[in-house]
């Protein structure tokens, strides 16, 4: 019997996009989570191109940056690859193997399941548990990735002095922070079916939640990098200083009903679009909530103007809302970032759950 458990050491949750890269340390005590750093850091244009690795070296200084930025004392990371870039599949297997002769077993099956030979992936399986209609089997999730995906990723983290912890999948990111912070969802996701909308740069993903469980995950070109380079070509602007005026403002009167407008119109075009794909591919005819993640979440009232068009209630997601944060984080500005943190949020909190 332990009086006292030796402290977890924590894991710097780290989520490559194609424009930036997050950093988010949380802790878990008595009282629940606590947001003890974090730093958002830009990527140099390029270095990332959605969200496939261009520039390992770019990526791993952008990632020093954050860490010296955050002033963490943590050397663990988690990081994760995009959905489009993971097969996953679920399996039966006998419930009486032990998971080191599961795991010798999916080796010697994969190729029935992975299209890519199997030196040049990355192979990871999870027991989901029981399977529906026999006691002798359970159900198994694969997920199975090329190397260079992973690799290039670590080699990032490690050029910046961290040592990686897990790789992730971004899709499973958001659901963990579904099923260990589920006070930000309604009725704590009991019974609800939930959309999350990630909107970042160049890609959007869909992520369907179901009592805190992923169902459905989807992706496809499309993001905030459209706005900026309508900003561009309106104003006759550098694509830096378009983004920059984008967050911070001091554009030009007819900024908002001839171009923020249309994208916002635009936005709620293929949030509606993803949903009919998922409808078309399920049982399902509705979600309860839509919540909108992802940098373009922060455009002001987004989530009224989505709700508006598509009749779905809609919320920004805000996985810190009941956390406490440490005294050296500005919790304002944590705020104002939180929608574009669920997936950093997520590998942060792996270990916990």
């Amino acid at each position: 019997m332990f009086l006292f458990k030796p402290r977890q050491p924590p894991i710097l949750g780290i989520d490559i996009s194609s424009t930036s890269v997050k950093l988010l340390e949380i802790s878990r005590g008595g009282s629940g989570f606590r947001v003890e750093s974090y730093a958002v850091e830009p990527l140099p244009t390029e270095a990332v191109a959605e969200k496939v690795i261009q520039d390992v070296e770019a990526v791993g200084e952008a990632i020093q940056k954050a860490v010296q930025k955050s002033k963490t004392r943590a050397k663990l990371a988690a990081l994760a690859v995009p959905g489009s870039a993971v097969i996953t599949k679920i399996i039966t297997m006998p419930a009486s193997l032990s998971e080191d002769d599961m795991e010798g077993q999916i080796q010697i099956e994969a190729d029935q399941y992975i299209p890519y030979p199997l030196e040049e992936i990355n192979l990871d399986f999870e027991v989901l548990g029981p399977t529906e209609d026999s006691r002798e089997t359970v159900d198994v999730l694969l997920a199975a990735s090329k190397s260079e995906n992973v690799e290039m990723r670590s080699a990032a983290a490690e050029l910046a002095g961290l040592s990686v912890k897990a790789v992730d999948v971004e899709p499973y990111a958001i659901e963990h922070v579904c099923e260990l912070v589920p006070e930000m969802l309604p009725d704590n996701g009991e019974g609800r079916t939930i959309a999350v909308v990630d909107i970042g740069a160049t890609l959007t993903s869909l992520n369907v939640v179901h009592d805190r469980q992923l169902i459905y995950t989807r992706e496809q070109p499309f993001g905030g990098k459209q706005l900026t380079e309508e900003i561009m070509r309106r104003y006759s602007l550098s694509y830096e200083e378009a983004g920059r005026v984008k967050k911070q403002g001091g554009l030009p009167d007819n900024y908002e009903p001839e171009v923020l407008e249309p994208f916002k119109t635009t936005m709620a075009h293929q949030v509606s679009r993803f949903l009919q794909f998922f409808f078309s591919s399920s049982d399902y005819e509705g979600v309860d909530q839509i919540l909108l993640a992802g940098g373009c979440a922060q455009i002001p009232g987004i989530d009224e103007f989505i709700e508006a068009h598509i009749g779905t209630p809609t919320g920004i997601a805000n996985p810190f809302e009941t956390m406490n944060v440490a005294s050296r984080v500005n919790r304002q500005r944590l705020e104002a970032d939180a929608s574009a943190l669920m997936i950093a949020c997520g590998l942060a909190i792996r270990g916990y759950d």
